[in-house]
């Protein structure tokens, strides 16, 4: 391996993760950088395999773009193996058969355009499930009096909501009805922190899965963990996917209701059922996994952000105003007007993605990238935060400013030229980023229009501090809301 001179301006170099020098293809590695070092393509030696992380964009686009053929699979790892019953869904599991056939599934039946419109009022529900909760009850986690919001104990819980309504048609496990202002239940409660403990060690650093005579050790405890939250979400799910596989002989007489209902009704080419229970098992939850951290976290960062800077939370409201009015809600046909929103969301998303690094990407051939050899089997993880906060590609990268975005006639929550990652690109990329953009920016808009947000009585400034072992705020945001419209229009 030999290095080349970086695509984003300066030379990178193999790097090894032990700092000791190691022969690679005759040419010595390079010690690990010290911290602040600018590295645009490093590799390190887990085991016997080579980790990639690149955090530039033209070497990412040669990832995902250029080469994304190549870098189509996927590692298998414990956590990955259990989140997705063996490898069953489309997410997850390596290139092969069973992944073109549940990525067919996933692209042309479940989040086809014509799907998101039939489902349409399903979403607005909720959405409107959201403001009457927010004015009626505030904070139901009984921790904040008066008009005080648990900001992240509303959004994780208004995304689990709405992904649990349209995968199983209802937005609770409690056959019971909900109200429109009640807060969520135990299960509720406990599914959205089962997906959240799983989607935080998904591909996680965890040593048995570069060493594998090591598993069944759980040295650091990750398998256990995994399996706990595993089991509460199969407790949850399992019981209504196994009602509607024994009605799967009847007809779709009008139509899909949610997703597993076009699921358990596929058919073949000989009028089969075309997928197995596990098949079922692994897409649903593949789908709520990949529907509930990015909208939640975005949302929660972006307002956190813009209490500290009132003049960028006057021009979102001004926008809102202006667009939409006070007068009705908004809704997703005014998302492609709200520019400026639109702005302050791709900035969070920028600035404070929800995991450092993206799913990773498996080589099934010796490739080149950036004029690095690059041997097969070699995982690729593009750096969302290297990328994200590259500043040799955005000006004050730490600086949270949404007219950085404002250079179009119409703002998308994606990048073209891969400068951050929202939604990810290329063969193994997000087939949900229409779905991922009305629900990030629907629950963003409702909560801006609807109410007046201001820090509480007894701070000053809110901390923007990460958590140690992550980039979600180190404490949940919690601000004061008022309403700011009609009365009418929060019944």
């Amino acid at each position: 391996m030999q290095a080349a001179p970086g695509a984003c301006g300066t030379a990178h170099h193999w790097q090894h993760a032990s700092g000791d020098s190691e022969q690679a293809g005759g040419v010595p590695m390079d010690p690990w950088p010290a911290q602040g070092d600018d590295t645009d393509i490093m590799c390190l030696r887990l085991g016997a395999t080579h980790v990639i992380v690149v955090a530039c964009p033209q070497i990412a686009s040669e990832v995902l773009r250029k080469n994304d053929e190549v870098f189509a699979s996927r590692p298998t790892t414990f956590a990955s193996g259990i989140f997705s019953f063996g490898y069953k869904g489309s997410i997850f599991s390596p290139y092969g058969d069973q992944w073109k056939k549940m990525r067919r599934v996933l692209t042309v039946e479940i989040l086809a355009s014509s799907m998101e419109r039939k489902l349409h009022h399903l979403r607005k529900e909720e959405y409107d499930h959201l403001v009457r909760y927010i004015n009626k009850t505030h904070c139901s986690d009984m921790a904040c009096p008066g008009n005080i919001v648990n900001v992240r104990h509303v959004t994780q819980h208004v995304v689990g909501n709405m992904i649990r309504r349209l995968v199983f048609g209802k937005r609770s496990f409690s056959d019971l009805p909900a109200s429109s202002t009640s807060g969520p239940g135990h299960d509720e409660v406990a599914h959205v922190a089962a997906l959240f403990t799983a989607l935080n060690h998904l591909y996680s650093f965890c040593v048995s899965d570069y060493f594998p005579a090591l598993i069944g050790l759980d040295l650091d405890g990750h398998e256990k963990v995994s399996k706990v939250a595993m089991q509460t979400i199969n407790q949850l799910h399992d019981p209504i996917i196994e009602e509607w596989m024994r009605e799967r002989s009847s007809t779709l007489e009008k139509g899909p209701r949610d997703f597993l209902d076009v699921l358990v009704h596929l058919k073949d080419a000989e009028g089969q059922p075309m997928l197995s229970l596990e098949d079922i098992r692994a897409q649903t939850a593949e789908m709520i996994f990949a529907a509930v951290d990015n909208p939640s976290n975005a949302v929660e960062w972006a307002l956190a952000e813009m209490i500290n800077m009132p003049e960028i939370m006057q021009k979102a409201t001004d926008e809102l105003d202006a667009v939409v009015g006070k007068d009705r809600l908004v809704q997703e046909s005014d998302i492609p007007q709200l520019n400026y929103l639109k702005s302050c969301i791709r900035e969070a998303f920028r600035l404070h993605t929800y995991h450092a690094l993206n799913v990773p990407h498996v080589t099934m051939a010796d490739t080149t990238i950036a004029g690095y050899t690059i041997p097969k089997d070699s995982h690729i993880l593009l750096s969302r935060l290297g990328l994200g906060r590259n500043p040799k590609i955005w000006t004050e990268p730490l600086e949270f400013h949404p007219e950085r975005h404002l250079n179009t006639g119409n703002v998308l929550l994606t990048d073209p030229g891969l400068r951050f990652i929202s939604f990810s690109s290329g063969r193994r990329g997000c087939p949900g980023i229409s779905l991922g953009t009305s629900m990030t920016m629907m629950l963003f808009a409702r909560m801006l229009q609807g109410f007046t947000w201001t820090k509480p009585p007894d701070v000053k400034s809110m901390s923007l501090q990460e958590r140690n072992a992550g980039l979600a705020l180190a404490e949940p945001l919690v601000l004061q809301a008022t309403p700011r419209l009609a009365a009418h229009l929060y019944i």
